[in-house]
């Protein structure tokens, strides 16, 4: 399968990442240089050409565009009827993208985060998974969702993972006052977070396996919870 990526920043250069060590035929826009000549250094399978070029090379297209930049950028180009396109961005819709890309067909719209450099990152996918599952499920979990209602939700959730990390940060910053080494206690944070949510069925396991009477992890969980955390969870959430 030859491969097709328009943009390449920092997700783009991501999914690249992702991909190339299974030694697919990658080409890469120009658009970031210093990405894009990193990634072909880096990987033998790996070129670098003008947006038109990297069209005309490529089975697959992935659309890494700043959506705000994308109609400009696409209506410059011209597709093939045997391409398929799959869109990185949040916008356009998939129905928009299809008259965009015409005569090529827009089959989803995959929405990855930087972890699918290395694997184990989740993606999200409105439409057609299955190029998406042949070139990251092996090692990524895909999710497929049932409309633009859905992605647009999850977008929205996923936006807790930046308090998440800020909390980590904080404990650890916390914990580097009463320790030797401050950057060995943010690893142990890092470690431990990262490893009891992977290892747990689900969060409402994981929670009551914390959740021993007058243990620290019920204590501050009750404070926080009595400082109205979950509220203001919500109440962001439903702010996005």
């Amino acid at each position: 399968m030859r491969i097709g990526i328009i943009g390449t920043g920092t997700i783009a250069a991501a999914v690249v990442e992702g991909m190339a060590v299974d030694g697919h035929p990658i080409t890469v826009s120009r658009r970031s240089d210093t990405k894009s000549a990193a990634l072909a250094r880096k990987f033998s399978n790996v070129t670098v050409a003008d947006n038109q070029e990297v069209v005309d090379a490529s089975d697959v297209v992935f659309l890494g565009l700043i959506a705000e930049q994308a109609a400009s950028a696409i209506e410059k180009l011209k597709f093939r009827q045997d391409q398929k396109v799959v869109s990185l961005m949040s916008g356009p819709s998939l129905s928009e993208l299809e008259d965009m890309v015409a005569p090529a067909s827009a089959v989803a719209n995959m929405i990855p985060f930087p972890g699918i450099a290395v694997g184990g990152s989740p993606i999200l996918v409105l439409g057609d998974t299955s190029i998406v599952t042949d070139l990251f499920g092996a090692r990524n979990p895909v999710f497929h969702l049932n409309s633009a209602a859905e992605l647009s939700a999850y977008l929205a959730a996923q936006a807790v993972l930046s308090p998440t990390v800020l909390m980590v940060r904080g404990a650890g910053d916390w914990l580097g006052q009463q320790v030797q080494d401050a950057e060995r206690g943010e690893a142990f944070l890092r470690a431990l977070v990262g490893s009891s949510l992977t290892s747990a069925p689900d969060c409402r396991h994981l929670l009551q396996s914390l959740d021993t009477p007058g243990g620290y992890n019920q204590r501050l969980r009750k404070h926080m919870e009595s400082q109205g955390i979950l509220e203001q969870l919500n109440d962001g959430l439903s702010d996005l």
